[in-house]
Formats: C-alpha cells, sequence, structure tokens
C-alpha cells in the first residue's frame, strides 16, 4: 500500500485539525471535564455542521464515503487535542454498522441524526466475544426483552441508543439496536481513568422489536464491529501519542538543567527516540489496517487490527509513560495538560483488550493455522 496520504485525505486532516485545534484548547478540554455529562456539545455541533460527522460513512447513507482511513484520520486529530467528543463510539461502533448491515428502515431512523449531530449513538463491545456476552435477549413474540449488565459503555449517557450484541436461547448471537429512553434501562455514570463520558448500563426488561435486529450473522456483524472499534481506539492512540510526543519535544528543549537543555542529555534523547518509534509504529499499522478494510479484505485486515491494538496498548503505554516521565515534576501538575494524554493513554490501552489479550488472540490464530478470531 501507499503509506501518503492523497488529497481528499490531505483535505480532512487540515479541516479536522482547525476544527480540534481552535475548539478543544486546553482550557475548553478542562471546562468541559468537569462539566455534567462530560461532553463538548459545542464541537460535536460543529463538527456536524463541518460535515465531520459522515466523513468514514458511504455517500448512499450521506456520508463522504472515505471508509476506515477517512475515520482514522479524523480520529488521529481528535486523539491530538484528547477532544472531549463520542466519536469512535458513535461512528465505528453504530454508525458504520448501520450503514453496512442496517435495514433501510434502521438507516433511515439513525443515520440522519448523525449526520446533523442531533443523536449520538454507542456500542457495547468491551467484552471478548464468546460466552462472556453479557447481555442475554429472550423471544417475547415479535420483540426481543433484554437482560444483562455493561460496565462501561462509552458515551452511554447521551447516547439515544446502543448497539447492542446478545445471546439468544440456541447460543446464537444477535446484534441489535436498543434505544435507552424507555423502562427496562438504567444508565449510571461511571468513573473511568480518562475522565471521557462512560456509563454502566442494566438492562432487565428492555425491548428490542424485530426492526431492531441488524440482518444477518450476528456473530460475523460483532467480529465486524469489534474489528472497527478496535482499529477507531488504536488512531485515537495515534494522535495521543503523538501530541504527547511533540510536548515533550518542545519542553524538554526548552528546560535548562545543569546550565544547558534537557534534551542535550543522551538519556533524554533516546527515551524520545524508543517513544518516536513506538508512535510511527502505531500509525503504519493503522493506516494498514484501514486500507485492508478499505479495499475488503477483511481476513487480513482482522490480523492487521490485531497487531494494530497491540502496539496502541504496549507502544501506547510506553510513549505516555515516557512523555510524563520527561516532564519531570511538572508532570505531576494537574494544570499543565501532558497528564491528560497519560491518562486518555491508559484508558485506550486496556480498552478493547490491553497488550496481551491481544497477543494471546494472535497466539491463538497461529495455533489454529492461521484462523484469525476466535467464533463468537
Amino acid at each position: 500500500m501507499d503509506f501518503e496520504l492523497d488529497d481528499d485525505l490531505r483535505a480532512v486532516r487540515s479541516l479536522t485539525e482547525k476544527i480540534f485545534g481552535d475548539l478543544a484548547s486546553v482550557d475548553r478540554v478542562r471546562e468541559v471535564e468537569i462539566s455534567e455529562g462530560g461532553i463538548d456539545r459545542r464541537l460535536w455541533s460543529v463538527l456536524a455542521e463541518a460535515g465531520v460527522l459522515g466523513i468514514p460513512l458511504p455517500e448512499e447513507a450521506g456520508g463522504a464515503g472515505m471508509g476506515m482511513l477517512g475515520l482514522v484520520t479524523l480520529l488521529e486529530q481528535q486523539g491530538r487535542r484528547v477532544a472531549p467528543v463520542p466519536l469512535w463510539a458513535t461512528l465505528s461502533m453504530a454508525a458504520l454498522p448501520l450503514a453496512r448491515f442496517g435495514s433501510a428502515e434502521q438507516a433511515e431512523r439513525w443515520l440522519p441524526g448523525v449526520l446533523d449531530g442531533s443523536v449520538i449513538l454507542t456500542g457495547a463491545f468491551e467484552s471478548t466475544p464468546g460466552e462472556s456476552w453479557p447481555v442475554r435477549a429472550e423471544r417475547d413474540g415479535e420483540n426481543w426483552t433484554l437482560r444483562g449488565d455493561l460496565a462501561a459503555v462509552p458515551g452511554a449517557e447521551a447516547a439515544a441508543a446502543i448497539v447492542v450484541p446478545a445471546r439468544v436461547a440456541s447460543g446464537e448471537v444477535t446484534v441489535m439496536i436498543v434505544s435507552t429512553g424507555q423502562p427496562g434501562v438504567e444508565v449510571t455514570a461511571a468513573h473511568v481513568t480518562s475522565r471521557e463520558s462512560h456509563a454502566a448500563v442494566r438492562f432487565d426488561g428492555a425491548v428490542a422489536r424485530a426492526a431492531d435486529v441488524l440482518p444477518g450473522d450476528g456473530a460475523e456483524i460483532a467480529r465486524w464491529i469489534r474489528r472497527r472499534a478496535r482499529l477507531a481506539l488504536s488512531a485515537v492512540q495515534l494522535g495521543v501519542c503523538e501530541e504527547a510526543l511533540r510536548m515533550t519535544a518542545a519542553y524538554t528543549s526548552e528546560r535548562v538543567q545543569f546550565g544547558r537543555p534537557l534534551s542535550t542529555n543522551q538519556a533524554v534523547a533516546v527515551r524520545a527516540a524508543d517513544a518516536y518509534l513506538d508512535t510511527e509504529s502505531i500509525r503504519l499499522t493503522v493506516q494498514r489496517a484501514a486500507w485492508l478494510m478499505d479495499t475488503g479484505q477483511e481476513e487480513q485486515a482482522e490480523a492487521a487490527t490485531l497487531v494494530a491494538k497491540w502496539w496502541a496498548s504496549r507502544g501506547g503505554l510506553r510513549v505516555v509513560h515516557a512523555t510524563q516521565h520527561l516532564h519531570g515534576g511538572i508532570g505531576a501538575d494537574v494544570d499543565y495538560p501532558i497528564h491528560r494524554y497519560f491518562l486518555w493513554g491508559r484508558q485506550i490501552a486496556f480498552s478493547l483488550g490491553g497488550a496481551d489479550a491481544v497477543a494471546a488472540e494472535l497466539g491463538d490464530a497461529l495455533e489454529n493455522g492461521g484462523a484469525i478470531g476466535a467464533p463468537a
């Protein structure tokens, strides 16, 4: 593949870099972080007005048709500003699956609201596929009744609906979109490392209509969504690492100790160089996985996504630890922004599977003769 961005992707990068740079300042992020809800609604509205929320969606769904390469380019810029908006959750776990697998009725019901910014959606794919899917669905006439608990669903407090994989009596998996504003759905704010908006969700008799079920093989749909969610998170981590490293390079070049800048010390330079290598490894693996998805190479994309998520988890942790450390005492000052990159980096590293879990999946794949991914 060609790792150079084409003109359209460069335009996406330029546009989103400006929007996030203008509207997600350090002061604004701090203000939103301590507000009720923890989502920057003003930024979300501007992203919608600029057409950013439609970048990865197909043209027939009202989007720009730029696929996963468009999405990872957008999310990298969000990560650079640690901007508190539920982009990866809404787009990778809900809007893209609805555009790909949803019925015409489902797409018409939800996607216009996503595009104009009036609707936030999310998904519940944190659990490992298999028996651990925590939600169960029981048939009740033409409808489904859901029961189960979800620990930390991104953006769920603000979401109009959640895309949920549920196990049915036959043992099969069904993926459905469940409205949150109904009896039987309890949403409670959850505190997470990154301070982003998350919530615990309890289904206790929540109802999903037959028309709310995504048509097709539920297990395969769940794998497809989880794959894209992992890659989306890895793209956010790329931006987090990139900006944390830039801030560190600037700080160590300006901070004078013992008569010379910190950056002139070999140990500092080596630590920063290692962080740069990790950051670029995340970049290359994320771009490759996105390209494989956009070119329809799903089997190869599964393996490539695991590799990208491993780098985002293991390499990303190394980067945010190094950049925090190289800031010395000021890195512990919560009035200085580097700590926020450390917190986001740790949150992403362990979401949707940490490095060890991802490596285990790759190991299982090798043991099974290269068939990537355990059955759902």
